[in-house]
């Protein structure tokens, strides 16, 4: 699907696999629980699942002849961080406008502390969290222009970029090969959504085999309609990209809102607990922002019964781990 497009590697190869055996005798047994760890997918200032849609927009980025690569996101956003790492390893330099999208998050600690040591100018801007276009995103783009420079447009999440979603149809290219390995298909995906080109980009990649509604997006954004709209709109583009042939519905993109309480960037109660539950058998380290809301999800949905037994889950594990240093206080005691 993806042989047209071309590709700059940033990443090790293909991801592995693995089962959560323990997490999943924990639930009762009656679902198998792998993962599949994005989290270890590059030796890039600890990887994550920004890396798999950078490598289909660097190639622009590079013929455009750009010198600098602009981005936005939290003070704690994984995103800018990969942005940063990928600009240091390409030779560019880079500008992160990061906002304040969480209000307690260490500007000091985690992903921002990442970020500065690899050479980014990072920007602190007083601004609430939301999934579109920034304001202060675009007077960055202008200010790079007026002193010399040539930057090169990267949204937050690099979702709503033309290229967007194409990392993610990679990604369920991968799967299917990998299932071929492994002797049987996953039935369900759980991956978390917030900017939502990665739950885009897999619902392509998976429709391919009628499975788009498999996958089960936990939505982390606290603003699920305006997420599904934004998920369902790259999913229809990226689907024109690699001309899938299959019209994308609204009804495709299924999102869960029940777990991004309280807000953005803010774990409950229960959020902490999936993120401690899966450390403490797994060894998996999962985060507050993320990743630590879709365990949550995959935790509660297969206590519910929402999953037939003997189903077969795959966790995507998008990485974010370095943000858990933000939140120091809350993990103090474990």
């Amino acid at each position: 699907m993806l042989t047209k497009f071309e590709r700059y590697p940033l990443t090790f190869g293909p991801t592995p696999i693995e089962k959560l055996d323990r997490l999943g005798k924990h639930l009762g047994g009656k679902v198998e629980i792998y993962a599949k760890r994005e989290d270890c997918n590059s030796g890039l200032a600890f990887g994550g699942n920004k890396l798999r849609k950078l490598e289909y927009i660097i190639p622009d980025a590079i013929a455009s002849d750009a010198d600098t690569l602009v981005t936005v996101g939290g003070v704690q956003s994984n995103h800018t961080r990969m942005v940063a790492a990928v600009a240091a390893k390409i030779g560019m330099k880079c500008l992160l406008v990061q906002e304040s999208w969480v209000p307690h998050q260490d500007s000091v600690v985690g992903n921002i502390l990442l970020s500065r040591i690899m050479g980014a100018e990072v920007r602190l801007v007083d601004d609430n969290f939301d999934i579109g276009i920034r304001r202060s995103w675009e007077k960055a783009l202008d200010e790079v222009k007026a002193r010399g420079g040539r930057p090169y447009a990267i949204p937050a999440g690099a979702s709503v970029h033309p290229n967007g979603g194409l990392g993610y149809v990679g990604f369920a290219e991968e799967v299917r090969a990998q299932e071929k390995q492994l002797g049987f298909a996953f039935d369900y995906f759980v991956v978390c959504t917030v900017t939502g080109s990665t739950h885009a980009g897999m619902l392509v990649g998976f429709a391919k085999d009628g499975r788009q509604r498999n996958v089960i997006g936990i939505d982390a954004s606290a603003t699920p309609a305006k997420t599904k709209a934004q998920v369902l709109s790259i999913a229809q583009h990226t689907a024109k990209l690699v001309e899938l042939g299959t019209e994308l519905v609204e009804d495709d993109v299924v999102l869960l809102k029940e777990y991004a309480y309280p807000s953005y960037g803010i774990p409950s109660r229960g959020t902490k607990a999936a993120i401690r539950l899966c450390a403490r058998l797994e060894g998996m380290i999962t985060d507050p922002v993320y990743e630590g809301k879709s365990m949550q999800g995959v935790i509660d949905l297969v206590q519910k019964g929402f999953f037939p037994e003997r189903s077969r889950l795959l966790y995507a594990h998008l990485g974010g781990a370095p943000a858990i240093n933000g939140y120091g206080y809350t993990f103090r005691n474990g």
